[in-house]
C-alpha cells in the first residue's frame, strides 16, 4: 500500500519527501500512520529498483531538499500494479481505497472496470466478521449489541459500495476504449 501510494502521488508530479509524506498521511494516516522509518526505506527501495529518481536541490535558506519523481519504468510499473492489483488490495477496504485513489490513471475504461469487477465479486460473496457453525452471522441473529453494531455498519457501507460499483461499471462500460495508435502515413516534404 505504501509503495502504491508513493508511485501514485509521484505519477501526478514530482514531490519533496515531506510533501509526499503529507499526501500519504492525508490519504490513510488516520487508519495506518506513516512513519519516516517506513516511508524512507520504501522510497530508497523504489530508487534502487529504478522506479523513482531522487535528486537533491539546494533550499532557499534551508537545508538541501530531495525531490522525488517517477522514472518511465516507475510509470509503467504503477500502471501494471493498477491493472493487476494483489488480492489483498481488492479485499482490504483501506487498501482498496488507496487503489481507487489512483485507478483513474489507467487510460482504458475496460481495465478500470476489470478491477472494479474483482471488488464487486468479492463483495457479493457472503461473509461476516463472525461465524456460527460455519455460516456468516447476521445482524438479526446476533445477540451482542456491539457485534450487531459492527454487522449493521458493515451491511450499510457494503450496500452503498455495491450500488456505487454497479453505477461506476455501467458508466465505464459505456465509455469507448482508447484506440490503438494508428500508423500515420509519412507526410510529403
Amino acid at each position: 500500500m505504501l509503495e502504491l501510494s508513493i508511485l501514485g502521488f509521484l505519477y501526478e508530479r514530482p514531490l519533496h519527501g515531506y510533501e509526499l509524506k503529507e499526501r500519504i498521511q492525508a490519504l490513510s494516516g488516520h487508519v495506518r500512520p506513516v512513519s519516516d522509518g517506513a516511508l524512507y526505506p520504501a522510497i530508497n527501495r523504489l530508487v534502487r529498483n529504478g522506479l523513482v529518481e531522487s535528486r537533491t536541490e539546494s533550499g532557499t535558506g534551508a537545508a538541501p531538499r530531495r525531490t522525488l519523481s517517477l522514472t518511465p519504468e516507475g510509470r509503467a510499473g504503477l500502471l501494471d500494479r493498477l491493472r493487476s492489483p494483489k488480492d489483498v488490495e481488492i479485499t482490504d477496504g483501506q487498501r482498496f481505497f488507496t487503489l481507487l485513489t489512483f485507478l483513474g490513471l489507467l487510460p482504458d475504461p475496460a481495465e478500470q472496470a476489470a478491477v472494479l469487477r474483482r471488488r464487486q465479486t468479492f463483495l457479493l460473496t457472503p461473509a461476516s466478521f463472525f461465524y456460527e457453525d460455519g455460516a456468516p452471522a447476521t445482524v438479526e441473529a446476533e445477540p451482542d449489541l456491539f457485534r450487531r453494531g459492527m454487522l449493521r455498519i458493515a451491511r450499510a457501507t457494503g450496500a452503498e459500495e455495491k450500488t456505487w460499483l454497479a453505477e461506476a461499471l455501467a458508466e465505464l462500460d459505456a465509455r469507448p476504449s482508447p484506440a490503438a495508435p494508428a500508423d500515420t502515413p509519412a507526410s510529403p516534404r
